[in-house]
């Protein structure tokens, strides 16, 4: 259904309900939306799928919208993007995300400073890039839609002309500076010199006005909104020391022995030369931060050599299609994901997986778009482009990790709101007390001045997001991709992790390892086998399949073909009614196991996984097969550095308990749940959530596994399972790999660490400094290198995260944040 919501008039609101089937449930979503505050006159209609009710306030639409998810229907939803303008501080971000959430329709606004981007969730239909945008004009600021992320786009926001965003301005409002600064040095040494003041005057005004400019437009705009931010401080700081000097160049104030009273145009236009450096250097470091998604960016090549009636010709990679032929010559980067149907070669796919060896490509595998291909010529055909290829799929979850907000942010955002306002407060009792108790009025509005300049609303707002940008990139870079910001804060508290066991500690690929007929006709067994196993893509039927291909065995079509969740498989072959299936299938079936019986317990007490072939009439046995499958090379590393962490590790499995249990004693798993049915796994993760209070991590990479997935507190993907398994979890791992398990979990570690450091430090020079200030005990001059600092330090300690390394290919533990295990 693609009813989009509908405004009928300003309170009145039409929502498409998606889920409903009958009365009962229309009586369901009339009674959810009937309890939330706000909403009135509620009228569901089944036929059109549409609820009609009266909403007194965006805030009430938006929870009449949960009322129905939470009710267990859904009203659908979109995502837009905004790149943002003009934001300086934590206070700019609560403000434009109080702008979008006003408008109707809105359910959700997060902005993120670090990437100057506010991503929007709406009711379908409801509100459009161009309401929201203007909705943050009005609110002060720039926006515009983000139409597709490019590398030039991350981590900047500056829509002002080059000259202003680059160095330029900093240097020529230094150079204006340092004249004023001189004298102050010069008097440490003995030396008295002072320039005039109309010097001052000719070298202060320009920094004041044409460097400071933007301080006096963006604090305008913060008042004209009823709010402030970090420009009105520093604007309104460095303005009262600007025109103090000009009240005492005038003899108003003049109070010095010799007539000359003492200026202070050197402490305005430091000030704005070093909040100017600082936000400069903060830019540059936020640029790094997002160095993960330009070089992901930077893999895809322009254009693509296209093999078309037997002729190859270059074109744009806009231009080619599904199905198309591209030819790869060695050294090229492949440019969309293919198969391969000609040549053989090798490709690295270290900046996609972070695998640095490189990949064997032959017909049939899969060649995904960025890779380099090495030595070969290989011909692939084209199965998906643009957004539909690995690597924009990679960009999109990196983006939309780096643009959420963690849990964690809250706080900040608290703090926020009230920042400026009671910095304000602050400066004006310091003003006002310095001045009643000293009568020292200029004393006073120095102090106050140091007061409004040395506060460090940005450094807050920074403190999180670009945490998390760098978090998240290096994770990238090792082949783990964080979703979201609350999966990569969560993971560091996980104290349990449950393995599914196919594909995740195993390779996934089990070979038919014995053939037991009761008839002695091993090849007529095979033949039944391939045949109920034909259509199916599970691991153990394709073993049966290949093996049956490999011993030129043409199995007939089965008919009534159907699968027993958990269990086997039950079709008709030949006239004959069979089932497929493990030992509870057969004990249900009461088929005795007669002689096969010790060669069975043998196979499993091998680590083996028995399937029983049962004739459903008779209910007997007509034969076993065996199925073994190895363990991943680093499966066992990696259970004994999460056991090492102090986390215990659970596997839960369909297979059977004497194969789980080999598995589990080969691995030093802490516990083994063994013949776990698909649809029983979500309630497992949810018990081992329970015991304990646990915190669970779900590791799996199949369909089934998808809702265990969703279930834990953080859900783990291994990208070699299915794209369901992908879409549930908040972590992938680009590499099928469980050391990387270990790896995601650490750089979880270290990401929340920076947080928390950052958080501190955005915290200690508030707390700290502005008594300080207020105690009279700092220069203008150096808050304003105080406040500069604060947010070039904060954005440096972030990207520290960038020397983490994973554990996962053995690059081993370097110095300080370079160390990828565990504290």
């Amino acid at each position: 259904m693609n009813t989009p919501a509908t405004i009928l008039n300003p309170s009145e609101w039409r929502l498409p309900v998606e889920g409903m089937t009958c009365a009962s449930c229309v009586r369901r979503v009339e009674n959810a939306l009937a309890k939330v505050p706000g909403v009135s006159e509620v009228a569901v209609n089944l036929a059109t799928e549409l609820a009609t009710l009266q909403a007194d306030s965006p805030a009430a639409l938006s929870a009449a919208a949960q009322a129905v998810a939470d009710a267990g229907y859904e009203v659908p939803r979109d995502e837009i993007e905004l790149g943002i303008a003009d934001m300086t501080c934590a206070s700019c971000v609560g403000r434009v995300e109080r702008a979008l959430r006003a408008v109707p329709g809105v359910v959700d606004a997060q902005v993120n400073l670090a990437t100057e981007r506010a991503t929007v969730t709406v009711l379908r239909g409801a509100a459009d890039a161009e309401a929201l945008a203007d909705a943050v004009t009005r609110a002060g600021y720039g926006a515009a839609p983000v139409q597709e992320a490019t590398a030039a786009a991350v981590g900047t926001g500056d829509t002002r002309p080059d000259f202003w965003a680059g160095p330029w301005p900093v240097a020529i409002s230094a150079v204006l500076s340092v004249p004023l600064v001189m004298p102050m040095v010069l008097e440490w040494f003995g030396i008295h010199a002072m320039l005039p003041g109309w010097v001052q005057w000719l070298l202060a005004t320009p920094v004041q006005f044409v460097f400071g400019w933007r301080f006096y437009k963006a604090g305008w705009k913060a008042v004209r909104a009823g709010a402030g931010n970090m420009d009105l401080l520093v604007a309104l700081g460095t303005s009262a020391a600007y025109f103090l000097s000009i009240w005492q160049m005038a003899g108003v104030g003049a109070d010095a022995a010799d007539g000359m009273p003492h200026l202070y145009f050197e402490s305005a236009a430091v000030v704005i030369t070093l909040v100017r450096l600082g936000k400069w250097l903060e830019t540059r470091a936020k640029r790094q931060t997002a160095d993960a998604i330009r070089a992901l960016a930077a893999l895809r090549p322009d254009t693509a050599q296209v093999r078309r009636n037997g002729v190859e010709q270059t074109v744009p990679l806009a231009s080619v299609r599904v199905g198309d032929e591209i030819v790869v010559r060695p050294g090229e980067r492949i440019p969309v994901d293919a198969e391969v149907i000609e040549g053989s070669s090798h490709a690295d796919e270290s900046m996609l997986t972070g695998e640095s060896v490189p990949v064997p490509k032959q017909p049939g595998d899969r060649l995904t778009g960025g890779a380099i291909n090495y030595e070969g010529l290989l011909v692939a055909r084209t199965v998906a482009v643009g957004a539909e290829t690995v690597l924009a799929k990679i960009i999109r979850m990196v983006e939309h990790a780096q643009a959420a907000k963690a849990p964690i942010q809250r706080l900040v955002d608290q703090v926020s709101a009230v920042f400026v306002p009671v910095v304000l407060a602050i400066a004006l009792a310091t003003l006002l007390g310095w001045g009643l108790i000293t009568h020292d009025w200029t004393v006073a509005l120095l102090n106050a001045v140091a007061v409004l300049v040395i506060a460090c609303p940005c450094a807050l707002g920074l403190a999180t997001p670009t945490a998390i940008m760098a978090g998240t990139g290096a994770g990238a870079r090792a082949g783990i991709l964080i979703k979201d910001a609350e999966a990569l804060e969560v993971a560091h508290r996980v104290s349990v992790v449950a393995f599914d066991k196919t594909g995740t500690l195993t390779v996934g690929k089990p070979e038919v390892v014995a053939l037991r007929a009761a008839d002695g006709n091993d090849a007529a067994l095979l033949t039944k086998l391939a045949a109920l196993q034909a259509g199916s893509e599970h691991p153990l039927a394709r073993a049966v399949t290949t093996l049956a291909g490999e011993r030129g065995i043409t199995a007939p079509a089965a008919t009534e073909v159907r699968a027993l969740p958990g269990r086997g498989i039950v079709g008709v072959v030949a006239g004959q009614a069979l089932q497929l299936g493990s030992e509870a299938l057969r004990v249900s079936l009461d088929a005795d196991a007669g002689a096969f019986h010790a060669d069975a317990e043998r196979l499993r007490g091998e680590g083996r996984t028995v399937s029983w072939l049962v004739d459903t009439n008779q209910h007997r046995v007509l034969g076993l097969v065996a199925f073994g499958d190895a363990l991943k090379p680093g499966a066992a590393d990696a259970i004994a550095r999460l056991r090492k962490a102090g986390i215990r590790t659970v596997m839960l499995t369909g297979d059977n308990a004497g194969a789980a249990a080999r598995v589990g004693k080969q691995l030093g798993l802490d516990e083994v749940q063994a013949e776990v049915l698909p649809e029983d796994k979500a309630a497992r993760v949810t018990a081992l959530k329970r015991s304990g209070e646990a915190v669970v991590a779900m590791v799996g990479d199949g369909i089934n596994d998808a809702p265990a997935l969703a279930a834990a507190d953080v859900g783990i993907a291994m990208s070699t399972g299915t794209d369901v398994a992908m879409h549930a979890a908040g972590i992938t791992l680009m590499r099928g790999d469980p050391a990387l398990v270990a790896d995601a979990l650490a750089v979880s570690h270290r990401t929340v660490r920076k947080i928390r450091q950052n958080l501190f430090w955005a915290f200690i020079y508030n707390v700290i400094g502005i008594p300080l200030a207020a105690a009279g005990l700092l220069n203008p001059v150096v808050a304003g290198a105080a406040m500069a600092f604060s947010s070039v330090s904060v954005v440096s300690n972030a990207l520290l995260l960038r020397r983490w390394h994973p554990l996962a290919e053995g690059k081993g533990a370097g110095k300080g944040e370079g160390k990828g295990a565990m504290p």
